[in-house]
């Protein structure tokens, strides 16, 4: 977490987390979730990083570099996309938001030195520049059934998902996002590095929760979002991760169409990303472990069948269970064979569970 934040609480323990130093529970993981599920809970977003794409040829030049379409974004407007390199394959991932004079590319900070390479390398004739912006912009996120409450109580005007609002809190000029989730609204507070422990404060001061990277990570995996570089990684296709709003079919060519639309054309993939639910934690699970888990199906014709990435486990008011992200060959999930993973039955799930 950046210093305006952990210096709230220097007792907090403080770890490298999607490239930023950040804390990872204010109190307890099980609360913060609670908050984030239930109520509001505000989190440190400085992991996030932002790439400025300007020039006359930017929306031309990025809409070839993407797999969603940016020829299609409104002003105001932002969607999620993958970058591939020619053999389709994903090499990061990132939402790009469209400004009246530039793009905005946001992506993991951990992903932005190996991006600009991979971009800057196709800007060849074109009116095109990448600017990494600094430390001097932070952001600062908001979710929870009740942040559009406490967001509106602020003053601010709220956009519809996907899109952003400039606004301004007291002096500080600031960018109101509401960014795509599929279990509670979400909101990122893009502002000035200096601003933002007043901000926070604010937010905390309304009853919002403060919540650490631990708690950010189990609603993570309670959604079925998957992380690149964790779950997904550049072995991966485009369908194989099963997040078909990263991908516009009709925009025109960019960098990998050619095999996107060759499994589009086949309509099949081998392997799929799938959230899951086990029966109790797996024996080798330990919290923290990045280490993939093999999945086993009896009767498969290929084994490991596949992988778990992604595990947590969850004491909530409306739920109690171990879920985990990972990928599961297509063949097993069409003939619904028995799988496990270390002692644990898992089964795949075909939405998040409900809570409450």
């Amino acid at each position: 977490m950046v210093a305006h934040l952990s210096s709230h609480s220097p007792a907090l323990p403080v770890g490298a987390y999607r490239g930023a130093e950040t804390i990872a529970a204010f109190s307890a993981r099980d609360e913060e979730l609670a908050a984030l599920t239930a109520r509001a809970g505000v989190y440190d977003l400085s992991y996030r990083a932002f790439i400025k794409i300007t020039g006359s040829d930017r929306i031309r030049w990025t809409n070839g570099m993407v797999s969603n379409t940016i020829v299609g974004l409104e002003e105001g407007q932002g969607n999620y996309s993958f970058l591939l390199n020619a053999q389709g394959r994903v090499l990061g991932d990132a939402t790009i938001y469209r400004f009246a004079d530039h793009l905005l590319l946001e992506t993991d900070r951990a992903q932005v030195e190996a991006l600009i390479a991979h971009l800057d390398h196709f800007i060849i004739m074109d009116d095109v520049e990448l600017q990494p912006l600094d430390a001097s912009t932070t952001a600062i996120g908001i979710a929870g059934p009740a942040a559009m409450q406490v967001l509106s109580q602020l003053g601010f005007a709220l956009p519809p998902e996907n899109h952003f609002i400039p606004s301004k809190w007291q002096s500080a000029e600031i960018t109101v996002t509401h960014a795509r989730s599929p279990l509670v609204p979400r909101f990122e507070i893009r502002i000035a590095s200096a601003d933002a422990p007043a901000f926070w404060a604010a937010l905390t001061a309304s009853g919002v929760i403060p919540c650490g990277s631990a708690a950010l990570e189990a609603l993570r995996i309670l959604e079925g979002t998957p992380l690149y570089g964790v779950d997904i990684t550049d072995r991966h296709l485009p369908q194989e991760t099963a997040q078909p709003h990263a991908l516009n079919f009709s925009k025109g060519c960019y960098l990998g169409q050619e095999i996107v639309e060759r499994i589009r054309s086949r309509a099949t993939v081998h392997r799929t990303f799938r959230q899951f639910s086990l029966s109790q934690p797996p024996g080798a699970f330990e919290s923290g472990d990045q280490q993939p888990l093999s999945l086993e199906a009896e009767g498969a014709q290929q084994n490991p069948a596949g992988q778990l990435s992604s595990i947590a486990e969850y004491h909530l008011p409306g739920f109690t269970g171990t879920l985990a992200l990972g990928f599961i060959r297509t063949e097993v999930l069409e003939r619904k064979l028995p799988i496990a993973c270390s002692g644990s039955a898992v089964t795949p799930l075909d939405a998040p569970p409900k809570l409450g």
